[in-house]
């Protein structure tokens, strides 16, 4: 390794990880989407300073994109939900969503689908409530996905987004394996993938989780395809091809004490935790 892989390498032995799912289920403490249920409060807590639960789930019919192995989708159900679809391109997720589901007496009304959020197979207006939690920064069409949320959601239905922007400290989603905050700031990305491969090889789910974040361009060049480097300049200027009304919008600082700093352009970019923005379909 490089001086630079060295000095990476050293810095991620001083700074612990943060909790991450990935690691709770490799030591059996729970596996990721119980991990994903027992968070299911804290990923809308944002929305609810503006809406209520039942404004968001009773009685409607609600698609969960980027839902991974259905712990989040299966808990909007349990809020009264008439009908949840989860979403993802993963296939593998889908046995374990489906055994949750059953286990919390579900089944009924929730199903996982394989699938791409840019091309969903429903019919226009169709859904009252889309969810994006943690997805935005994942999607490889981000304005290709709005643009198929609107043409499924029913005139007045809402779309709930939240999102880490890119510069957060750990908006590089390597968490999993790097505890240095900021560090996608301070190394290029092919030391970030070469420590991060180092990092989790011997890993019982080493191998899925390379392959899951780590991709091939045309070139042969690996880079990371799990995100999209989604930041709160980028999504902005996105907002506006939609043809969405913005119904709620908030940047919430990473802390009381960053307050200021996350209200400056362009510095907010790393001192903002999370972007929340609700969309609504108007009633033409």
């Amino acid at each position: 390794m490089n001086i630079k892989a060295k000095t990476c390498k050293l810095l991620n032995r001083i700074f612990p990880l943060p909790e991450h799912p990935l690691n709770l289920q490799n030591e059996g403490v729970m596996t990721l989407n119980r991990w994903q249920y027992q968070k299911g409060r804290e990923t809308i807590k944002y929305y609810l300073e503006r809406y209520t639960a039942d404004d968001m789930f009773k009685d409607k019919v609600v698609l969960d994109i980027g839902c991974g192995p259905g712990g989040k989708a299966i808990y909007y159900t349990s809020l009264g939900a008439a009908f949840v679809y989860g979403v993802d391109i993963l296939p593998q997720y889908e046995a374990e969503a489906n055994q949750l589901a059953k286990e919390k007496g579900l089944s009924q009304r929730f199903r996982f689908i394989v699938g791409d959020a840019s091309c969903l197979d429903f019919a226009d207006n169709f859904f009252d409530t889309i969810i994006m939690n943690d997805a935005m920064e994942h999607v490889s069409d981000p304005l290709g996905v709005l643009k198929e949320c609107k043409r499924v959601l029913k005139p007045g239905g809402k779309l709930y987004i939240n999102f880490p922007p890119f510069y957060h400290p750990y908006g590089a989603h390597l968490s999993d394996a790097m505890g240095f905050p900021w560090i996608h700031v301070f190394f290029d990305e092919k030391t970030l993938i070469d420590v991060y491969k180092d990092r989790v090889k011997m890993l019982p789910d080493g191998e899925n989780r390379i392959k899951l974040r780590i991709s091939k361009d045309g070139s042969g060049n690996e880079y990371f395809s799990y995100i999209n480097k989604m930041t709160i300049s980028r999504f902005q200027k996105i907002l506006p091809n939609t043809s969405f009304k913005v119904d709620y919008y908030r940047e919430v600082p990473l802390r009381k004490v960053f307050a200021f700093a996350s209200r400056i352009p362009p510095i907010k970019e790393g001192f903002v935790k999370m972007v929340v923005c609700v969309l609504e379909k108007p009633i033409v």
